[in-house]
């Protein structure tokens, strides 16, 4: 029989009350807000389509380092989630106060650091990406407007991971939701010049999105420091807490590094079958990232769910909330393939009618979406790891996918079948990845339980 919870421990608690609840609602609030967001960045391309095919080729080059800085900031926040969560399971209140207020200061010096170095060495990264010319010109102006709002964008990202670990399901989507609704909304004034506007084209789509991430921060910074009165002024434990949180944090950003390196790998591979076909994955990738909110949705209610319930030592609660988060994981990629057979064409020409991007997008959209269940297993696993303060197997399942199997496939594939078999080497990764890290994960909890 498993003891009881220990009290103390905020409203908003996961460790009793209706499993399936919690996990609806935590999943069903972040995906709202991720889906905000990927929206609004469809939105955009359908903004730079109409200013043509170099405007969309432009932002897609961005996708790999606009990825990998999110990813490392997305780090930090796991870490943090991970000893979070446990201690409010565990009912250690103001720890989990000081451990919030240290997080969200790691992050920001972090992010500053990164939007520095990113402005500073733009041109020469972009080339090495392969952006040319003109192309390469719109690139380095569109980030170096972004990056002034990257680091707000990293605090509310982050942020939004430490109230879902305390226990508030609906706030984070709401700040997520909001930021990416003021960011639709003034695209076009500033990219097309609405109203008296400067029409500053793919300029204005950068500017957009430092406007819409300052309302994000705002509101993050009401929860935190008004709502909830978490935040802290004393750095007295600020090192023990930083060791703490990058325990799990560093290992984590390595780990979400993975996918923008791929990706990076991929435009850069993709690059040499001409811009359209970057176009094209770029359109793809951002219709795709919108059915891959879903499961991402689903699976980021791991960490809270798993960090709480195993720090309240209630481990039958663990396992009921991993398989609910894998089978809705499942579901999902079943649905979402079927709508992208029905409509994907439709879709992608909603964004851009050139043929070969239609041709190349439409081609991911019947590959990819069969497997994002998959893709969302290793995601759930990744978060049951972390919540244990066990980064090391997704940091090596990371690593596996890329040069083990994505990587190695999808040049192999290339030669063969051109860029369908880049997305073939994808859709097989995510399979196998999937399958992969959960039978991993079943079996460290089953070792763990033992343990305690």
């Amino acid at each position: 029989m498993q003891p009881p919870a220990p009290a103390g421990r905020p409203r908003g608690s996961f460790t009793d009350g209706d499993l399936p609840g919690h996990v609806m609602r935590l999943s069903g609030f972040m995906i709202m807000g991720f889906l905000a967001m990927t929206l609004a960045q469809l939105v955009e391309a359908v903004y730079l389509g109409i200013l043509g095919t170099g405007a969309i080729a432009a932002v897609t080059f961005t996708f790999p380092v606009v990825m990998a800085l999110s990813a490392a900031t997305r780090g930090i926040g796991i870490g943090a989630s991970a000893v979070l969560a446990r201690a409010v399971g565990g009912g250690e209140n103001e720890r989990a106060a000081v451990l919030a207020s240290h997080g969200l200061l790691l992050d920001l010096m972090f992010n500053v650091v990164c939007a520095v170095l990113l402005v500073s060495f733009a041109e020469p990264l972009f080339h090495l990406l392969g952006a040319r010319g003109d192309i390469l010109d719109l690139v380095v102006s569109y980030v170096s407007i972004w990056a002034i709002g990257f680091p707000l964008f990293g605090l509310a990202m982050v942020g939004s991971n430490l109230m879902r670990s305390i226990g508030d399901a609906a706030f984070p989507g709401l700040v997520m939701a909001a930021g990416s609704g003021v960011q639709v909304l003034i695209g076009p004034f500033l990219i097309f010049g609405w109203l008296g506007f400067p029409a500053l084209g793919v300029d204005g789509a950068a500017w957009a999105f430092v406007v819409a991430r300052i309302l994000s921060f705002l509101m993050t910074a009401y929860w935190f420091a008004l709502k909830r009165r978490m935040i802290r002024a004393s750095l007295r434990q600020f090192f023990a807490s930083a060791r703490t949180i990058l325990h799990v944090g560093v290992p984590a950003m390595a780990t979400n590094l993975m996918e923008p390196l791929s990706s990076g790998i991929i435009t850069r591979l993709l690059a040499s079958f001409g811009t359209a076909v970057v176009a094209g994955f770029g359109v793809a990738a951002r219709i795709d990232a919108v059915a891959f909110m879903v499961v991402i949705g689903i699976s980021s209610s791991t960490t809270p769910l798993v960090g709480q319930n195993w720090g309240a030592r209630l481990f039958d609660r663990v396992d009921r909330a991993l398989a609910l988060c894998y089978r809705y994981c499942l579901l999902w990629g079943v649905i979402a393939a079927t709508i992208m057979w029905i409509g994907g064409r439709a879709f992608v020409s909603l964004v851009n009618d050139e043929p070969q991007v239609v041709a190349t997008a439409t081609t991911y959209l019947y590959i990819l979406p069969i497997t994002l269940g998959f893709a969302g297993m290793l995601n759930v696993a990744n978060g049951a790891f972390q919540a244990l303060s066990r980064p090391a197997p997704p940091l090596l399942l990371s690593l596996m996918r890329l040069f083990v199997f994505y990587v190695p496939l999808a040049l192999a594939a290339s030669r063969h079948w051109g860029y369908t078999g880049v997305f073939a080497a994808a859709a097989l990764s995510n399979v196998v990845l999937g399958l992969w890290g959960r039978a991993w994960n079943r079996r460290v909890i089953a070792r763990e339980r033992e343990r305690r």
